[in-house]
């Protein structure tokens, strides 16, 4: 089983950045695809950024293109969220997700698609 773990959330006035971190621990392989997701009260667990496996692709969401990176090391199995130019609008609890994919191009931007949550890390954006 593989244990997700959140860091890097806060509170960051706007157009400020933050850099959020994703440690995979337990039973890792480098085939394993990973996406962040992200949660304001009172509405639905959204896509944010996805990245394959292998680290090749990406994708993500309209709302952060251009502000958002997604990135992995799979040395150290950890997954980064670099966010940039940060708005009120992207305050939310941000969650990373996981699950086992050979493929190693593919990204998966629907929470359905994850089988493994670590459990999220509160980002405030102050205007």
């Amino acid at each position: 089983q593989v244990q997700l773990v959140e860091s890097g959330g806060g509170l960051v006035q706007a157009g400020g950045s933050l850099r959020l971190s994703c440690a995979a621990s337990g039973r890792t392989s480098s085939s394993y695809a990973m996406g962040w997701f992200r949660q304001a009260p009172g509405n639905e667990r959204m896509f944010v950024a996805a990245i394959s496996s292998s680290g090749r692709r990406t994708s993500y969401a309209d709302s952060v293109k251009g502000r958002f990176t997604i990135s992995r090391d799979n040395a150290k199995n950890t997954v980064y969220l670099e966010m940039k130019n940060l708005k009120p609008e992207d305050t939310a609890v941000y969650y990373c997700a996981g699950k086992s994919d050979t493929t190693y191009y593919t990204v998966f931007s629907s929470r359905y698609s994850y089988d493994n949550w670590g459990q999220g890390t509160q980002v405030t954006v102050s205007s």
